[in-house]
């Protein structure tokens, strides 16, 4: 086991929200601890909004702890409620095991899945899938309080358009997984984000109820701004893992453009930079914090993507922004044939989703071309736009697209 408490490293770095009991320190500092977080399969990439989940996992794994990576598969297949007033699609256990692949390939670089606390991933379908209905509810459900179930925020919010029963027993069958890992590989943690926070609450109990006094929770904060508004929510949708989903230089742009409030958490959370660095490089709120950013962008384009490709978005965010550098890492579209108008060339390269949309951009004297700002929405690019066979289409401050013909 690592000489320093687990437990100090995730409070020193501001991961932790809470926990269901106090000897959890005491524990993770004595001995080797299996835990679980859990995993939506309904994608085939992980996105920023896991990226909490994998730095605790992977700070609990380097302290000698072992991870177990749960895969909702069981759900998925039912159909998850998603907390709105339609279900998800259901999934066939094709999609969900491709998705598993490309998870497992992407949590390679947080996590170890070899040597003595190896992770591990297992699909809860395996076990949900074949559970006897009475024989559940006479075992796990009798246990279940529905009036503490409801007191519960995930279900109050629901309670207005009406409960579903399929979504009052998703906590059964989570809880269920919890005891279920508990009995198979002896974890003894869950965690998951604050929102998971009833949930966990539900398998930390039905654990404790059954006759075991070692069974914990712990909730991590999500990553959010200053305003608490979701990180990793672009114009395009998510911020992806995946560089085919998202390109490494628009990863590295979203870290380097974040507001100067949130640049410490964000270092924190997210990198694995000394505490001490981070202090230093945050204890000056002037022009040095453009600095700041430009480390955690790069560190955390590492992190997912390489070294090489952080470099090379680096290199292209520095040829736009300070005139020096590679353009020719820029995200780049090609033009099939010239010309083509403003309109169509801003949808190709995701600038807006409609006509409508590219036209208020122009009027509004968001869109440039080679520096110069475009003020007729007829416009139309030709030969001349392409001096050196190529030209610069800039939305805003900070959005770049190389068009090449």
């Amino acid at each position: 086991m690592a000489e320093k408490n687990v437990f100090d490293t995730l409070m020193e770095r501001g991961y932790i929200e809470q926990i269901t009991h106090e000897e959890l320190k005491e524990v993770l500092g004595k001995e080797s601890v299996p835990f679980y977080i859990g995993f939506d399969p309904t994608a085939d990439s992980l996105h920023i909004g896991h990226f909490i989940s994998l730095m605790v996992a992977s700070q609990m794994q380097k302290a000698g702890h072992k991870p177990i990576i749960l895969i909702g598969g069981g759900t998925a297949t039912i159909g998850d409620p998603s907390g709105k007033t339609d279900m998800r699609r259901m999934m066939t256990r094709e999609e969900i095991n491709h998705n598993v692949e490309c998870f497992k390939k992407q949590m390679s670089k947080f996590l170890s899945f070899e040597g003595d606390n190896a992770a591990i991933i297992v699909n809860n379908g395996d076990w949900l899938l074949n559970l006897n209905f009475v024989e559940f509810m006479r075992d796990i459900g009798s246990l279940f309080s529905v009036n503490k179930m409801l007191s519960a925020e995930c279900y109050k919010q629901r309670m207005e358009r009406g409960l579903t029963f399929f979504e009052l027993g998703y906590m059964l069958m989570q809880s269920y997984d919890f005891l279920h890992l508990y009995e198979t590989y002896g974890c003894k943690l869950q965690l998951g984000g604050n929102d998971q926070w009833s949930n966990i609450l539900g398998g930390v109990d039905l654990i404790r109820r059954v006759g075991h006094s070692d069974s914990f929770g712990l909730t991590f904060k999500l990553l959010t701004t200053k305003e608490g508004k979701k990180m990793g929510k672009t114009e395009k949708g998510a911020l992806w893992l995946d560089p085919e989903k998202t390109s490494p230089y628009e990863f590295y742009q979203y870290w380097r453009n974040i507001d100067d409030a949130d640049v410490k958490t964000v270092l924190s959370l997210i990198t694995f930079l000394p505490m001490e660095q981070i202090n230093e490089l945050c204890a000056h709120q002037d022009e040095r914090m453009n600095e700041a950013k430009k480390i955690a962008a790069f560190e955390i384009t590492k992190l997912i993507h390489g070294e090489e490709e952080a470099k090379k978005a680096e290199e292209a965010a520095s040829a736009l922004f300070e005139g020096n550098g590679s353009l020719d890492n820029m995200p780049t579209s090609k033009i099939e044939s010239l010309p083509i108008s403003i309109l169509d060339a801003m949808i190709q390269v995701g600038f807006a989703p409609s006509k409508g949309q590219a036209r208020t951009l122009i009027e509004q004297g968001g869109i440039s071309l080679n520096e110069e700002k475009i003020t007729e929405t007829t416009y139309q690019l030709s030969e001349n736009d392409f001096k050196e066979g190529y030209a610069i289409l800039k939305k805003g401050k900070k959005a770049f697209y190389k068009l090449e013909k």
